[in-house]
Order: structure tokens, then C-alpha cells, then sequence
């Protein structure tokens, strides 16, 4: 197959072929103010096959449904709960998805998994809202990648995974959350937050009080109601570890892994770059001070390894307050939950 590659630059012409491409049943990447999405047309189950064959992603993984404005809601979903109406008025357009009861028979089957719930969202990058609004249809579209890569935040990232598998992709520069959203669900008595992301809990809870959080890992037999609950997640090639230590630590804990042959990469801040004297690959992801930054620079930092010689990955842990939880969620998700721990 081949794949299209437009330019935003080219001009608007470039959306009228791409919402024309998703009408016929065919995927399309576009980026979104989280990642880029694979998009493909959410009311239809072969279309929406095509998104499963050609990330290599398990049937009983969900897809986020993607919308042009709240009212196409009207078309698919049962009911809004008030919380859920609140949630929409304080973070939509944006990096949140919410889990709400299905009409019967609107969505196909294969984008939920056979639940009788959807995730739905309206992202707020101009370029994919734009594409939303021309193609006038719900559109189904998990990250960009190949299933359990790391989520792509630039073009190049989609063409690396995807070129020849789908049928055109629309740069639109580099991903501005970096995150994919924030997931909570409200199909039980109290929201859940299923997979945290570029809203915190913290903002979330300002607006409609306590939630819930799920348990971080569910069991095999369990199906997951939102992407990133079951499967591995997020990995380059090289297996990650995440280190817990001071610098004397992670000092030892390279020499250890190179005296046994491994060729050691860091994942880490700028501050703890300063410090670590070793010399080693290192890439450097942003100031603790400024987490939106590390959040943005992730995926990529973790594809750059891809590209090196580089045979195990050191990372750095971060504070889980505010967007640290979804930049942990993301780190433990790509490291299995595999720590060295120092005294």
C-alpha cells in the first residue's frame, strides 16, 4: 500500500482528501494536541479493522472515538451524566476523554470491543479538529504506532511504524501534550480515572470532587474499557528500567550493567544529567521544573534510543503530582514496572 504524505503547507485541499479517504473506509493519520491518531470511520467495522491490522493491536482493546463538536454526541451516546456535562464544558476541546453509555447499534462493534460503553473526545489541535469537522463523521483513532511502541508526537514517528500500512498521513508539526488524554469512565457510581493524562486528577477533581482510580494493571482475562489498561505499552526496543537512587546508585548500577557487556542508555532530567559523571548515551528530556516539558519530549526520547546501539535504558522517576502521574503511567507502562532501587 502506498501512503500519502501531506503537508499541512500544501494547503486546505489536503482535508478535503482526507475526510473523502476516511468516507471511503480507508485510515488516515492525523495529529491531535496529545498524539497522533490513526483515524478511521467509527461507524464502520471493516474501516475499523484496518486501524487493528495495521497497528497489530489486540481485538479487545477499545478505541477513543473522535468528534468535531459535542452535538454529533447526540448521534451515539445514551445519556450524559451532569459530572460528565461538566467535565465537557470545563476541558472540551481538549486532551480528555470520556467513557459513556452507547446507543445500541451506532458505533461498530470492534471500536468498543463489544462494550456497551464508547470513549469519546474533541481534541483541540487545529489541524485534526479541522479534519473532524470536513469529515462530518465519528472517527475512531488510537495512537498512530505499531501496538506497544512508543505513541508517535511527529510525523516521522507515524511514517517509521506505519508507512505502507495505511493510507496517507497529515503532518502537522509536533504534538503540543506530548500525553495521550486523560480517560475517566462513568459507568459506575463514581468517575474513574482509567488511564491519567494531559488533565490531571487534580483539575479534574476541582470541577466535579472526589474520583476513583483504577488499579494500574488488570488481569489477563479481564477486558480493558479504555487503551493502555492491559497491554504493554509504550517500549522501544531496548528494555527500560526505571532507577530509584541517589547518584552514586546510578553510577554503580551503569558500571554493573556495562562490566556485563550492555551498552547503557539514560533517560533522565537536566538536573540529574549534571550530575551523573558516567559516560554514556544520554538523553535529556527537560528541567523538573518545567514537567509539560519532559511530558512532550517522552516518546520521543524513548524512540531516539531505537536509533542508537544502545542495549538497556536507564530512566529516571518522576513526582506524581499533576501531569508526573500520566509521565509515570507512561514510564512504568514502557519499563513492565521494572525498578532498581537503591538504599
Amino acid at each position: 500500500m502506498e501512503t500519502k504524505l501531506w503537508s499541512i503547507d500544501q494547503g486546505t485541499h489536503i482535508y478535503m482528501e482526507a475526510a473523502e479517504l476516511l468516507r471511503q473506509g480507508e485510515t488516515v493519520a492525523f495529529p491531535t494536541e496529545t498524539v497522533y491518531g490513526l483515524g478511521a470511520d467509527a461507524t464502520n467495522e471493516k474501516a475499523v479493522q484496518k486501524i487493528f491490522e495495521a497497528k497489530g493491536r489486540p481485538a479487545d482493546n477499545p478505541l477513543i472515538v473522535h468528534i468535531a463538536s459535542a452535538s454529533q454526541m447526540d448521534e451515539f451516546i445514551e445519556r450524559i451524566p451532569e459530572k460528565a456535562q461538566k467535565l465537557i464544558d470545563e476541558f472540551w476541546p481538549g486532551p480528555l476523554t470520556l467513557i459513556l453509555p452507547m446507543k445500541k447499534g451506532t458505533i461498530a462493534k470492534n471500536a468498543t470491543a463489544g462494550l456497551d460503553t464508547v470513549g469519546v473526545r474533541m481534541p483541540v489541535h487545529p489541524v485534526g479538529l479541522e479534519l473532524l469537522r470536513i469529515t462530518d463523521l465519528p472517527i475512531a483513532a488510537p495512537s498512530a504506532n505499531r501496538s506497544g511502541r512508543p505513541s508517535p508526537t511527529t510525523a516521522r514517528h507515524v511514517e517509521e511504524d506505519l508507512t505502507g500500512k495505511i493510507s496517507a498521513i497529515i503532518d502537522g508539526g509536533s504534538t503540543g501534550v506530548g500525553l495521550e488524554s486523560t480517560v475517566v469512565d462513568f459507568a459506575g457510581e463514581m468517575p474513574t480515572i482509567l488511564r491519567p493524562g494531559g488533565v490531571s486528577t487534580e483539575q479534574i477533581e476541582e470541577v466535579i470532587g472526589p474520583v476513583k482510580s483504577a488499579k494500574n494493571v488488570i488481569a489477563k482475562e479481564e477486558a480493558p474499557k479504555a487503551p493502555g489498561m492491559k497491554y504493554t505499552h509504550y517500549a522501544p526496543e531496548a528494555p527500560v528500567y526505571l532507577v530509584k537512587g541517589d547518584v552514586a546508585f546510578w553510577e554503580e548500577q551503569i558500571e554493573q550493567a556495562e562490566q556485563k557487556g550492555e551498552s547503557v542508555g539514560l533517560l533522565i532530567s537536566d538536573e540529574l544529567a549534571s550530575e551523573i559523571q558516567a559516560a554514556v548515551n544520554t538523553i535529556k528530556i527537560g528541567s523538573t521544573q518545567k514537567m509539560e516539558d519532559i511530558a512532550r519530549r517522552l516518546y520521543d526520547g524513548l524512540r531516539l534510543f531505537d536509533h542508537t546501539d544502545v542495549t538497556l535504558i536507564f530512566a529516571e522517576p518522576f513526582d506524581r503530582s499533576g501531569i508526573g502521574e500520566a509521565i509515570m503511567n507512561r514510564l512504568e507502562k514502557a519499563a513492565g514496572n521494572k525498578y532498581l532501587i537503591g538504599d
